[in-house]
């Protein structure tokens, strides 16, 4: 009967994140991958079949983890607000690894590549839910989640450049400055008292 393997699934995954958010998929050799992990090589084969496997794993990782940062902030904060919020809470991270793996997969390995951009468009879906919530039509806010994700596609390549925070917030400011003229004045009021309804 084969062993189960004995290791914490998520920390080996979080740790391979690491690992590859800062060095990228070409250049994180398997044995910094075992290193960081703590997995023999047999180990790391057989729970994620190869470092191609392990890679898609921290992408769904990486994915999920971005989506319930939004979450969060959705349930802190107006739709709008939160979408504010999100983004400054990311500013200053090393760069996007969706957005890391479009630019170094393309041209390289279309299957990643791709892969990343499906993932990036479940960030974009939730992007264009929030503006739903803040009160625009479906067509606004599929036309203004896709500028949301331009907009973090480049600041993302931006954090890569040497920045001062202060520089990276004036391009937030600037950009959401941009998004607040696009939304439907309605969308940006506070929605009306209800009636009263004493005599």
């Amino acid at each position: 009967m084969a062993r189960p393997l004995e290791f914490d699934r998520d920390q080996a995954l979080m740790s391979a994140l690491g690992v590859f958010w800062r060095q990228g998929y070409q250049a994180a050799s398997v044995p910094d991958l075992l290193e960081a992990t703590g997995l023999s090589r047999s180990s790391l084969y057989a729970a994620f079949g190869d470092k191609r496997g392990l890679y898609l794993q921290c992408l769904d990782l990486y994915t999920a983890r971005t989506l319930g940062l939004l979450a969060q902030t959705r349930a802190e904060h107006p739709p709008l607000v939160a979408l504010r919020v999100f983004f400054e809470r990311t500013l200053l991270q090393p760069g996007c690894l969706l957005v890391n793996t479009t630019l170094e997969m393309a041209e390289v390995d279309d299957g990643l590549r791709d892969e990343a951009g499906v993932r990036m468009a479940q960030v974009q879906e939730a992007f264009e839910v929030c503006l739903r919530d803040a009160g625009c039509t479906p067509s606004q806010a599929a036309e203004l989640a896709g500028f949301l994700m331009l907009i973090n596609q480049g600041l993302r390549v931006s954090s890569r450049r040497d920045l001062t925070p202060e520089t990276r917030q004036a391009q937030l400011d600037t950009a959401f400055k941009i998004l607040a003229a696009a939304i439907p004045q309605a969308a940006l009021r506070p929605p009306e008292p209800e009636p009263s309804h004493e005599a």
